[in-house]
């Protein structure tokens, strides 16, 4: 029983960083033109895909507030992404926000 959640809090892992690529591609394709921004877009809406389709998959074998709450790492992840693929800033007051966060999900998690 302990490995079974063990997958699926792997999977529901996945399914976050998987959402959170798919905001960054969003991002990348609304400052590219052309090709770039149609294969960028298109890219994000199969990460998308892809991270509900396993997020279905974990929320059919676990209970809601478990899976939802592990998902508020795709917030962690959509900063950090941020933060090294497109430069953009995190402030001290969002860190502090991003620590409340991993804290409150980890939290969830061994619950």
């Amino acid at each position: 029983m302990q490995n079974i959640k063990k997958l699926l809090l792997l999977m529901l892992v996945g399914s976050t960083i998987l959402g959170a690529v798919g905001q960054l591609l969003f991002k990348l394709g609304l400052q590219s033109t052309g090709v770039y921004l149609i294969g960028l877009i298109l890219l994000g809406i199969i990460s998308y895909g892809l991270s509900t389709i396993i997020y279905l998959y974990v929320l059919g074998r676990s209970h809601l507030s478990w899976a939802y709450g592990v998902g508020g790492l795709s917030y962690i992840f959509a900063s950090v992404f941020a933060l090294i693929f497109i430069n953009e800033p995190i402030t001290l007051l969002r860190w502090i926000g991003i620590l409340l966060i991993a804290a409150g999900t980890a939290l969830v998690g061994l619950s």
